[in-house]
């Protein structure tokens, strides 16, 4: 930027005639006092490093220059600076005044040029960003031209009042609850600071998710922003590519499990996340189900594969906004609601306090699924059923129509299969399970085109309602034969048939299962081929497996390379077997580099230098593992500076337990100084538990002050654990005020054990009072333990009022264990009639167990038909452990009257109820029945009883194993394993 030449050269011609001539009077303190500004800022004016925002302050400062140096009689003295000016002349206001507009006016042209650049350059931007949208199927537009039923949010049921045939779209007035403040308050926050965030919001189905989320998104987001809505995967990762998202952006991801999963998800994952680190503001609002939310959080078994490992990342990024169940914490709202909206108060009537499962009209979808009448009914919730297995079992494409047609048979018996028209009888199960509920929705709905209009042909979707109640009633149920074959016809995607396989193989229906793995081979996918061969692996075909694993090998997969590198290691062919495991190697497998290292180390000494190297390079690769061995290595070998080069690369990898264990092998040497460091080197990586360590070694040295700096760095981390401890820390010096407000703020970031453990100090101390304020702050946060602890600890001076009081102070925070201890008590002391009062008070507060308790005092008392009606109540909420518990004791008196109950828990899918059954049926030695009990339990994915199946027929045991169980769970007739890359792709049934 071009500067008026004279402005910071005189100021530094100032600055020098202060020092020179002056002696450095005035001080920088004594200019600062006029124009009220810091001595530093006078500082950097006379330094030339800061232009003063006004002229007066600079005047200000001259003037006292000017001051003294009239007094001391210099000012016709020369001004230096090769010039003849006078100091008097330098020091002039009218010629401050004049260079300092100059340099403002210049100043202020070049910030107008600055934002003019800046504005042009953004507009270039703008104009490039929309020629990329346009070339995308799924665009951008603005905010506010979205409606609600274009964001994905439920029609309504209209009411009671409604005369037209067609209401139209219906949306009932919005009862905010408290995670809408949460929610909108998150989103806000974003729009002003200019940031990137990622918001969940989690429910199950009908919950008011989406509705959620829009409202959020019409109440804080502003009308210039842009919001894109991608029909699917493939669209977004479309709009990720072409940087079709900028600032001032939504993504919209409903449903977001159909972003996140299948083929595309992972890469879907990573872009996003790469979106989330640039420019701001740029929103991610996206709903999802619990379900789905647990399969893509939940970290893979140490050795596993790991597919949602991307998705995991992103999610971990996420602000989660959880929606309860029901309104039933904001029913007076909607009744006031309702007063003057008719869906409201139709939903009430109809739902209660399951306020969005009935406007999305969820009940009576399930109604009119269990309660089908007449053959149009009977053929309908076959087809709904079958699309029930096929997303319980996590097919994520639209259920084909064809594949309803071939699949249905299975699902209904053989008289209802012979009684239909071959002619019609499709259409009109269709016609059934295509009807419209309450003018809003279908069972089985329309699936809209990615792009352009209409829907796609030839394939429907499942109502989210349905998928859910689904998933719940069907859970037990292994889908028949025609369900397998009819998914194997018309199933393509290979992720989809992967998962079918893994759903088969859980079941025991291993011909099914290796039909879709070569499936997905021959589309492929070679993690599915590496499947196929462990399976036969597993049945003893070695040759053969070897054989898939080497095609697989073949094909680039390292995970065939290296198990076939382990099978020729234990073959004995060690050359083979290294060769195998350098090609592994040379496609970037860390864990063949292992394999290999483990073989040179059973060579001896002599190998350990190799197993080194190869160590090295899986660590380049990646494997903080493989560093951690080198860590240890290095360790053993005295060779510190090394070991902790390599911890620490660990833990810029992320990975920091290689330096805490480096640090605790410190301590335990009584290195304390070195200990410490490496603590602190450790927390540097983010690892709350070494600063924490680090400021116990403080404290224990001695030096109190620096420990609690450190305990409160790692405080302000948000680890709860650590308010803990210093809470623990406080009270143990005797500031118990201080102790409390730690502990309190533990208990708001999800930890209460503090508040418990003063709770427990207290008492001891004698201060029962303040003992107990400090456990019923803790029961105000869900852990009632305190309270708990301090009625045994009254129980234990015989104060029954008192234990009594503290008892029920724990129940109406919530804890119904708390009258299950008073009834225990009450019917010990032989107050039966108190004790049954105790224990149906507890399960009326949702303590199930008590059921037990009722069940054991009613059959002592010889009440049995009051202790069934209880089992039976129990089981149809779900808890059928009482009709289980019931059996047991009838079993050794009357085992007829046992088998009744066992088969009632059964009938509510309590597998323990049909394990007790079978036993039963198979001790009275009606196998037949006890074979088929079994084989229930085994559709459940339970292979435990296949057991039981083995020890019922020991002469086909092996069969059991290797064939596995046939559709509809007899034992499956020998097969021939299906080989890829041929024509037909199922398993071909052999001649025994």
């Amino acid at each position: 930027m071009n500067r008026t030449p004279d402005f910071f050269e005189d100021l530094r011609r100032v600055a020098k005639l202060r020092m020179d001539k002056l002696g450095g009077q005035p001080s920088y303190r004594a200019l600062s006092r006029g124009p009220g500004v810091s001595p530093d800022t006078v500082g950097k004016w006379l330094g030339a490093n800061q232009l003063p925002q006004q002229v007066e302050p600079l005047l200000s400062v001259l003037r006292q220059i000017r001051a003294v140096a009239s007094g001391r009689g210099c000012l016709q003295d020369s001004a230096g600076g090769g010039s003849d000016e006078t100091v008097a002349d330098l020091l002039a206001e009218e010629r401050w005044r004049c260079s300092w507009e100059a340099e403002h006016r210049l100043r202020i042209q070049a910030d107008r040029e600055g934002v003019e650049r800046q504005k042009a350059h953004k507009a270039l931007e703008e104009e490039e960003r929309r020629a990329r949208q346009a070339a995308l199927k799924d665009r951008p537009r603005p905010v506010r031209s979205w409606s609600l039923q274009r964001l994905g949010v439920h029609k309504a049921i209209p009411g009671h009042h409604t005369d037209l045939d067609d209401a139209g779209f219906v949306v009932p007035t919005y009862v905010p609850r408290p995670h809408d403040a949460q929610l909108r308050a998150r989103l806000a926050g974003a729009v002003a600071g200019e940031a990137s965030l990622l918001v969940m919001v989690c429910g199950e189905s009908c919950t008011g998710k989406t509705r959620t989320a829009a409202e959020a998104l019409q109440q804080t987001v502003p009308d210039d922003f842009q919001l894109l809505l991608p029909a699917d995967a493939d669209g977004l990762l479309a709009a990720l590519a072409a940087d079709a998202l900028g600032p001032r952006s939504v993504l919209w991801l409903n449903e977001a499990q159909d972003y996140l999963t299948g083929p595309s998800g992972e890469a879907v994952a990573a872009a996003l996340l790469r979106r989330l680190d640039a420019d701001g503001p740029f929103l991610v609002i996206a709903t999802l189900w619990p379900n789905y939310n647990e399969d893509l959080t939940d970290a893979p078994t140490p050795g596993a594969d790991d597919p949602h490992r991307q998705a995991r990342a992103l999610l971990a990024q996420a602000h989660y906004i959880h929606l309860p169940d029901s309104f039933a914490d904001a029913l007076d709202a909607v009744r006031r609601a309702a007063d003057h909206d008719a869906s409201l108060a139709a939903a009430l009537e109809a739902g209660g306090a399951d306020l969005t499962q009935a406007l999305a009209a969820g009940p009576d979808l399930v109604t009119h699924y269990e309660r089908s009448v007449g053959t149009r009914g009977i053929y309908g919730k076959a087809l709904i059923s079958a699309a029930m297995d096929l997303h319980r079992l996590q097919v994520t494409v639209p259920v084909p129509r064809d594949f309803l047609h071939d699949a249905a048979s299975g699902y209904l018996t053989d008289d209802q299969r012979s009684a239909v028209d071959p002619d019609t009888w499709f259409n009109e199960g269709l016609a059934h399970a295509r009807k419209l509920i309450k003018r809003i929705t279908r069972p089985l709905q329309d699936v809209p085109r990615p792009s352009g209009m209409g829907a796609l042909p030839g394939v429907f979707r499942l109502a989210d309602y349905l998928q859910q109640h689904g998933r719940r009633t069907r859970q037990s149920l292994c889908p028949p034969a025609s369900f397998w074959d009819a998914a194997a016809d018309h199933i393509t995607a290979p992720a989809d048939l992967t998962r079918l396989a893994v759903a088969a193989k859980r079941r025991s229906r291993y011909r099914h299962a290796a039909q879709f793995y070569c499936a997905a081979a021959d589309k492929g996918d070679l993690s599915a081929l590496v499947s196929l061969a462990g399976m036969r692996e597993a049945a003893g075909d070695r040759e053969g497996a070897e054989r898939l694993y080497r095609v697989a090998a073949d094909g680039g997969d390292t995970v065939a390379l290296v198990t076939l590198a382990e099978m020729r290691e234990r073959a004995g062919d060690r050359e083979e077997a290294e060769r195998l495991a350098h090609a592994a190697a040379d496609n970037g497998s860390t864990s063949a580099l292992k394999f290999l290292a483990l073989a040179r180390l059973r060579e001896g000494a002599g190998g350990r230098e190799e197993a080194e190297r190869l160590y090295r390079a899986a660590a380049g690769g990646g494997d903080t593992e493989a560093l951690r061995q080198l860590v240890r290595w290095r360790e053993e070998s005295g060779n510190w500076e090394e070991a902790e080069r390599l911890a620490r690369t660990a833990a810029d990898m992320g990975d920091s337990s290689a330096l805490l264990a480096l640090a605790r092998g410190r301590e335990a040497a009584d290195d304390r100084q070195e200990a410490e460091r490496l603590y602190r080197a450790a927390a540097d990586s983010g690892d709350t538990d070494a600063l924490l360590a680090a400021a116990r070694m403080r404290e224990v040295g001695g030096d109190r002050e620096e420990a609690e700096r450190l305990y409160r760095v790692a405080a302000d981390s948000g680890d709860a654990s650590i308010l803990v401890e210093l809470a623990r820390r406080r009270e143990e010096t005797g500031n118990q005020e201080e102790a409390e407000r730690l502990a309190r703020a533990a208990a708001h970031n999800g930890n209460t054990s503090a508040l418990v453990e003063l709770a427990r100090r207290r008492e001891e101390n004698g201060n029962r009072e303040e003992a107990e304020r400090l456990a019923r702050a803790a029961a105000d946060r869900g852990d009632t333990s305190a309270l708990l602890s301090l009625a045994r600890s009254t129980r234990a001076a015989e104060d029954w009022k008192e234990v009594e009081r503290l008892y029920r102070a724990a129940a109406d925070s919530g804890d119904a264990s708390a009258l299950v201890y008073l009834g225990q008590m009450r019917e010990k002391a032989g107050d039966r009639e108190e004790a049954e009062r105790l224990y149906r008070a507890a399960a009326d507060s949702g303590n199930t167990s008590t059921v037990l308790s009722l069940l054991r005092m009613r059959e002592e008392a010889g009440d049995r038909e009051e202790a069934e009606r209880l089992a039976r109540a129990a089981a149809h909420n779900g808890n059928t452990a009482g009709l289980v518990f019931l059996a047991l004791i009838r079993k050794v008196g009357n085992r007829e009257e046992a088998e009744r109950l066992a088969r009632a828990a059964a009938d509510s899918g309590d597998l323990n109820g049909v394990m007790e059954v079978a036993q039963m049926r198979e001790e009275a030695g009606d196998l037949e029945e006890a074979e088929r009990l079994y084989c229930t339990v085994a559709d459940s994915g339970y292979t435990v009883a296949l057991e039981y199946l083995a020890r019922l027929r020991p002469a086909v045991a092996e069969e059991y194993e290797r064939y596995g169980l046939e559709g509809e769970g007899a034992l499956a007739e020998p097969w021939a394993w299906p080989d890829p890359h041929v024509t037909s792709r199922r398993a071909v049934r052999m001649i025994p």
